[in-house]
């Protein structure tokens, strides 16, 4: 009983950090109407939480060790809440940002902490196929999280959506005290804390890059240029540093696997469309073509359904079918859903909208198994944990980089369309001459919203792209053969 109790909290802390990510997206009109936050600080919404995340995940299983598991998990809990907390009382965007950011660095710590707890609780013939269930969770986080947050925000305010999660972390925080016994390491295994600072260094240099870089007008800002020095002081260190030095937190015999490498791109492109998607659709419904937040939110659902079904179904796949065949059938399915999203309509109702974010989860859900089975089926053994934690950081380091791009050029084709359609508003045009202020006023909010709507389209051709640029690898996979 207690073992059950303690795998059910350790679960139900996965569930509640992957779907505080996308928590606020049905409700972003209601968060920037009232802290006045500006299009492109809602993007940091996503990013902060993601580009937090990834800096502390790398780290999470050191300090387990250095610290304890029960002490670094009640912390990461602790922080969490207070997280939660802070973006219940922000008054301005730059503290709800800040919030989101204490979020994100607990969330990194936990999403490997409580996948940690769950298999201590499991029998060791079943600690195999755990995998599957926890990334399941995970995805339904992602996929009924905006439904979620929709409810709430228009039936008690968007602040509710982050009280609800406070009583269950008290009952994660309980169990645990209760129920989780403390334990380190016995042996302290150095950290390659140069290797990571570099990665993280090059990494958010680049997402500040891309965040900041349009409100900024790019190299026009000194700002601009020291993000780029960053990132490419960083990535160039490390790279020197992993095939340079002996000990460091990713070996080097990772990138001799053809498997492992290109999976891992896949694998980056998967999370370059998973969470975008979801930054795009749900403001485009809810801010451009003014659908109520709760249909906002229930319109993620039925990706949500496809992802999490097709997931499931794709561990009742026999061993022996090659997973590359599931691997192309995947990709094909997410470019595919891309592509119908390109013919969405102002005047669309929801049908369109419903079967392309099915089409898509059915995709993603066939993919993200097939390709991790793709990857680590040839993958020496001895280097499973590394590459695992370097897999799953593809996909996060994806996701805030696809956010992040999107975001961007969202608002500069935004720009570009105004100033397009616009300049064909003149004081000599017949059908604006003579009408009031407010008229024009009018003219101008609805010019706005046409602009942002093919905005929003042309960054659907990005993801498309992104898709179809990685669809050739699939070609040089080789066929998997296990290795025990």
């Amino acid at each position: 009983m207690n073992t059950r109790t303690l795998r059910f909290a350790a679960l139900l802390t996965t569930y509640l950090q992957s779907a505080n990510l996308p928590l606020p997206n049905s409700a972003l009109r209601f968060i920037q109407g009232s802290l006045s936050m500006t299009d492109d600080q809602a993007g940091w919404i996503f990013t902060a939480y993601l580009a937090a995340s990834a800096i502390t995940l790398p780290v999470a299983q050191w300090l387990a060790g250095r610290f304890g598991l029960r002490f670094m998990f009640q912390l990461a809990i602790a922080v969490f809440a207070l997280g939660l907390l802070l973006a219940t009382h922000a008054t301005t965007s730059l503290e709800f940002i800040g919030a989101r950011i204490v979020q994100g660095v607990a969330s990194g710590v936990l999403a490997p902490l409580s996948m940690a707890i769950a298999l201590e609780t499991l029998p060791a013939a079943k600690r195999g196929t755990f995998g599957a269930t926890f990334t399941a969770i995970v995805l339904l986080g992602i996929a009924t999280a905006p439904s979620i947050g929709g409810w709430l925000s228009e039936h008690y305010g968007w602040r509710s959506m982050f009280h609800i999660s406070l009583p269950l972390l008290a009952f994660i925080l309980l169990a645990a005290t209760l129920l989780l016994a403390e334990k380190k390491a016995e042996r302290r295994s150095p950290f390659d804390f140069f290797g990571v600072g570099t990665f993280t260094l090059g990494m958010i240099g680049l997402q500040m890059f891309l965040d900041r870089g349009e409100r900024l007008e790019w190299f026009a800002s000194p700002e601009i240029w020291l993000e780029a020095c960053a990132a490419g002081l960083g990535l160039y260190l490390f790279v020197v540093h992993v095939f340079t030095a002996k000990v460091h937190f990713l070996n080097k015999h990772l990138f001799r696997d053809r498997n492992f490498v290109l999976s891992t791109i896949i694998f980056f492109a998967l999370g370059f469309v998973l969470l975008s998607t979801m930054a795009l659709t749900s403001p485009m419904l809810d801010e451009i073509l003014g659908f109520p937040p709760v249909l906002t939110g229930c319109l993620t659902l039925p990706r949500g359904a496809g992802l999490v079904g097709a997931f499931i179904l794709m561990g009742r796949v026999p061993a022996h079918i090659d997973q590359r065949i599931f691997v192309a059938a995947g990709v094909a399915l997410v470019a595919y859903a891309n592509w119908l999203m390109l013919g969405y309509s102002p005047l669309m109702d929801w049908p369109p909208v419903a079967i392309a974010g099915a089409l898509q989860g059915i995709g993603l859900g066939v993919l993200m198994p097939s390709i991790s089975k793709v990857a680590f089926n040839t993958l020496d053994p001895k280097l499973r944990p590394e590459g695992t934690g370097f897999f799953n950081l593809a996909r996060v380091y994806g996701s805030t980089i696809g956010v992040a791009v999107v975001q961007t050029f969202f608002f500069n084709n935004t720009q570009a369309m105004h100033l397009a359609l616009a300049s064909h508003v003149t004081p000599y045009h017949a059908s604006v001459q003579g009408l009031p202020l407010q008229a024009l006023g009018g003219l101008n909010e609805m010019i706005t919203g046409q602009a942002a709507f093919i905005a929003v389209i042309d960054q659907f051709k990005i993801l498309l792209l992104a898709m179809l640029v990685v669809s050739p690898l699939i070609l040089l996979l080789r066929k998997p053969v296990p290795t025990n």
